[in-house]
């Protein structure tokens, strides 16, 4: 196939040719006039899995022929004469590292947090792999001068010599880098003596990894061996290509890796052959790409050869360029264009690392049922098996709650089995149930409790399995695994039969198992973890694999990342979230190495990923049709075009009238489509709703209300009648909390006991006894530490001063009544007034009444009680008259509210200045007039404070109405 040359043999395709297809045309066309089987004599090593099933899927297109022998580099084979043994599972290799970490994070918590472990042993297996890709050996790491660098480092230095035994051949299995490596030394060595006859073709491989490049080598020394470069820049000069000579300033560069490669192989960029005579798609972009991307030091040459670029209208005739506002914008014009390309039948696909740009092109193009063929896939983690199996484990890390419980029964997987409509039935009533009355963390008997009211035993103690799942001590991974998958594939069978229900079935079923198996496999490696760590552990192996259906997508629209710009087979590229961050991204943090140390070491800089992402803009901007799209703000932040965007604007508006011209077209033409974005977004105006105040007939109006639903009538009428009348009531929270509702219930309940038995036995009333009613109570009501300390100490402060103020209230008056219930009828209205005092006393002298009511607040002055807040006033009117049970109409005395915030303080309701029988009659006129059907329900009537938010604003729409429209007084049937 190849003349036989003393010098390696390579060769390129230029930026924005259509690798794969070139490729195969190239080995056709050597193949011409030879015999069927010469093809199949080639052997073809490519750098991934996809550029192998494009061009399979090219010469599977036909005609019929032989076909070459097409592999992966990472299945490349060592010769018969080297004994290499098979790598070790990546995963095994994760878990052994993750024991080395734990080990250092308990000798050196402060080097990083424990919730850091997983990440940590993460980044040393990067390490490890490009060590083992680039030849560096942990002698080489610990040779390293790091006296002028912190502490740190010295000891990150120190801990990767623990790692020497797995570089160690003959002790431990090599990792997949490394014996790629070893089988590239050990090819080199045997092809030295006896080199293949057949053609070996590697291409599509940047050699930007030590093991990758040294198969490169070997296989370009080979007398029929050859390397096909893609994206290689034919227009650099040499002396360009002289620049790219030291990595610290310029592996940022898009051509650097190709640059190093020769001058391994001690040649020159000239050296470097067209591999086909294939045209790219736009020459003149091309030289125009290649000028901006100029390598730092020789930017100068924008000056000498920016003149001299000619065909700038057509280098930049069909690129589009998009500076959207926001990132939904971009998203939006990127979506409209996509679908443009699906109802023409063009193909298209958006090249972007920026994965929630993808998500959100995703999301708009499923608009219109389009969904593309995304090559990321989801994450395992984010799918619904990968879900459910995260919240089964976190069960084994806190106790259960009622919101974990029911994410659980609600998981579409969950009780996937026969009877899943009684379950969900069923689990509806327990959330109304846990919403209502709790409690915060279910158990075993109150789960079982309530699945026997409801006659459902089986689900009941099917649903037990739940409980108890936490408090565990550290146990090994194997068990751990068991343990989850045991209970997992339980709960997603449900209780009327075994095996695992749905949980295991479908594409993410299938590869969510296939990780489960894998991780059994290695969890002997595993050690012993936490039920924390267990947790943490599993959400990470799940992270960092991906779900694709590739029967799903869309046949021509495709969301690649920026390796798949050099398998590209499509009519359009959009290359889209081009701002700083995004494309290129920013270098991954290196805990172990900092970026002086690594270039001492031998290995990659961190600049590294970024001129591979330069490589992979610089491929996709030669397409035949190319859109650039960035949004000018993100998340209120104005962002920064990428460094390869601006280079490129820059130099097209310092190219005199045409280059401004040229990039006056880029963008009008993304200037429509931003328009017709808008128009796309563009609502018909609605008129704003009115302030409603809505008049119910008469008979629908609410004959009862407590005491504590005056002040809500007087400030906020509406939530009386979206109450009352529309009867409708605000969900609880699932998630209880500790808070000022509970406090004050607690409150409560500790001084009615303590006062009640202080009472009875009067040595009680002591600081130490109400502090131990505190602790009780606390103990059995509240099931959070925290606030029972926080509670407990706030007892504390304000026990001495309420413990002198009951002695005083004591030796005044004669506790009689806790928590009792009253009322008080308006017969003419037909209205009755429902109230409980927290307390009534009875003076000893006169026999009068004394009210108190418990505030864990800051009680309310006497304007306000006056106004708004009635509550101790009306009472007192229903004692006197007689209203609470077992009471006798008797005088009222006083009337005060006991403070128990932060700031302890009493208050009196002003009785002398709003007597109960004058409080009586203007309640009575206030009932009159909310029971005649001409008086409305307005909203927000007279809020304490504007800010105040109440329970049924959505539903009035407060927002689209202010404070001060008037009020919108409609009947309403």
């Amino acid at each position: 196939m190849f003349e036989r040359l003393a010098a390696p043999r390579v060769f390129g395709l230029p930026p924005g040719v259509d690798f794969p297809q070139a490729l195969v045309d190239g080995l056709l066309a050597r193949c011409q006039g030879q015999p069927p089987e010469a093809l199949a004599r080639v052997e073809l090593i490519v750098n991934t899995e996809r550029m192998r099933r494009r061009i399979r899927a090219i010469f599977d297109a036909g005609p019929p022929r032989i076909l070459p022998r097409i592999r992966v580099l990472s299945e490349v084979e060592p010769p018969w004469t080297a004994e290499i043994p098979e790598p070790v599972a990546p995963l095994q290799r994760r878990l052994e590292l993750v024991q080395l970490v734990s080990g250092l994070l308990e000798a050196q918590p402060d080097m990083a947090p424990r919730a850091a472990l997983f990440d940590l042993a993460d980044s040393l297996a990067g390490l490890m792999d490009e060590m083992q890709g680039e030849g560096v050996t942990p002698a080489d790491i610990e040779a390293l001068d790091v006296t002028d660098q912190s502490g740190h480092w010295q000891r990150a230095r120190d801990f990767l010599a623990i790692v020497q035994q797995f570089f160690d051949p003959e002790t431990d299995a090599p990792d997949g880098t490394a014996r790629l490596r070893m089988i590239s030394e050990a090819l080199a060595q045997h092809w030295q003596s006896d080199p293949p006859e057949h053609p070996v073709i590697l291409a599509g491989s940047t050699g930007s990894r030590g093991a990758a490049s040294a198969l490169m080598r070997a296989v370009a020394h080979l007398p029929q061996g050859a390397l096909v470069l893609p994206g290689f820049d034919f227009d650099m000069k040499p002396a360009n290509w002289a620049a790219l000579d030291q990595a610290l300033v310029s592996e940022d560069h898009p051509q650097y890796r190709f640059a190093k490669l020769m001058r391994a192989l001690e040649r020159g960029p000239e050296d470097v052959h067209h591999w086909h005579r294939v045209v790219a798609p736009c020459p003149p972009r091309n030289r125009l790409i290649s000028l901006a991307l100029r390598p730092a030091p020789v930017t100068d040459a924008w000056l000498a050869e920016g003149p001299k670029l000619s065909e700038l209208d057509r280098a930049c005739a069909d690129v589009t360029l998009i500076e959207a506002q926001s990132r939904r914008e971009e998203a939006l014009t990127i979506a409209l264009r996509l679908r443009k390309a699906a109802e023409t039948g063009q193909s298209a696909a958006l090249i972007t690392p920026d994965r929630q740009l993808t998500r959100q092109v995703s999301a708009t193009l499923d608009r219109w049922g389009i969904i593309p063929d995304d090559s990321a896939g989801i994450p395992l983690q984010l799918t619904a098996p990968g879900r459910f199996l995260r919240h089964v484990a976190a069960l084994f890390a806190a106790p259960l709650d009622a919101p974990a419980l029911l994410t659980l029964l609600k998981h579409p997987l969950c009780h996937s089995g026969e009877g899943r409509n009684d379950h969900l039935r069923l689990t509806r009533d327990l959330e109304l149930h846990l919403r209502r009355h709790g409690p915060p963390f279910p158990d075993a008997a109150m789960l079982t409790r309530f699945a026997e009211d409801r006659k459902a035993p089986d689900w009941g103690a099917w649903l037990v399995r739940l409980c108890g799942q936490d408090g565990r001590g550290p146990l090994p991974l194997t068990e751990w695994l068991a343990r989850h998958r045991t209970l997992a594939e339980a709960l997603a069978a449900g209780n009327t039969r075994d095996g695992a229900g749905n949980l295991w079935v479908q594409v993410a079923g299938i590869e969510t198992l296939a990780l489960v198996r894998k991780l059994e496999e290695a969890a002997p490696h595993g050690g012993t973890l936490s039920a924390r760590d267990y947790v943490d552990l599993f959400g990470a192996v799940l992270g960092r694999e991906e779900q694709r259906d590739r029967d799903l997508g869309h046949p021509h629209i495709r969301i690649w990342g920026t390796l798949e710009a050099r398998v590209m087979g499509a009519d359009l590229l959009i290359l889209g979230g081009l701002n700083e961050g995004s494309w290129p991204e920013p270098p991954t943090p290196d805990p172990w190495l900092n970026r002086v140390l690594r270039d001492k070491a031998g290995l990659l800089l961190p600049e590294r990923r970024i001129g591979l992402s330069a490589h992979d803009f610089q491929q996709a901007v030669g397409a035949r049709e190319v859109w650039l799209t960035r949004a000018v703000r993100s998340d209120d932040a104005e962002t920064v075009p990428s460094r390869w965007l601006n280079r490129l604007t820059n130099l097209l508006r310092g190219l005199g009238n045409t280059g401004r011209e040229a990039h006056a077209g880029m963008q009008a033409r993304g200037q429509s489509w931003l328009a017709l974005a808008h128009a796309v977004e563009k609502v018909t105006p609605a008129a704003p709703a009115t302030r409603p105040s809505p008049k119910p007939p008469a008979e629908a109006r609410p004959k009862q209300l407590s005491v504590t639903e005056i002040k809500r009538l007087i400030r906020d009428p509406y939530a009386i009648y979206a109450k009352h009348v529309l009867r409708l009531r605000p969900l609880d929270s699932l998630a209880k909390a500790p808070d000022a509702l509970l406090r004050g219930i607690i409150a409560h309940k500790v001084l009615e006991d303590f006062v009640d038995a202080s009472v009875k036995h009067p040595d009680r009333l002591s600081r130490a006894e109400l502090l131990a009613t505190t602790a009780q109570i606390l103990g059995a009501q509240v099931p959070w530490p925290s606030a029972r300390a926080m509670w407990q100490a706030r007892m504390a402060r304000v026990a001495d001063g309420f413990i002198a103020d009951e002695t005083e209230r004591q030796a005044e008056a004669l506790p009689i009544r806790f928590e009792v219930k009253g009322g008080r009828d308006i017969p003419r209205l037909g209205f009755r007034l429902t109230c409980e005092a927290d307390r009534i006393d009875r003076a000893r002298e006169d026999g009068r009444l004394l009210l108190y009511d418990y505030k864990t607040g800051k009680p309310p002055g006497p304007a306000e009680q006056k106004h708004f807040d009635k509550q101790l006033l009306l009472e007192a009117a229903v004692a006197e008259a007689g209203g609470f049970e077992g009471l006798a109409p008797a005088q009222v005395a006083r009337a005060v509210y006991l403070g128990l915030g932060s700031s302890p303080e009493n208050r009196e309701a002003p009785l002398a200045e709003a007597p109960p029988a004058a409080v009586w009659a203007q309640f009575e006129t206030l009932i009159a007039r909310y029971m005649d059907e001409i008086q409305g329900f307005t909203a927000r009537r007279a809020m304490q404070k504007a800010g105040d938010v109440g329970d049924y604003d959505q539903l009035a729409r407060f927002g689209e109405w202010e404070l001060t429209d008037l009020p919108d007084a409609r009947p309403v049937p």
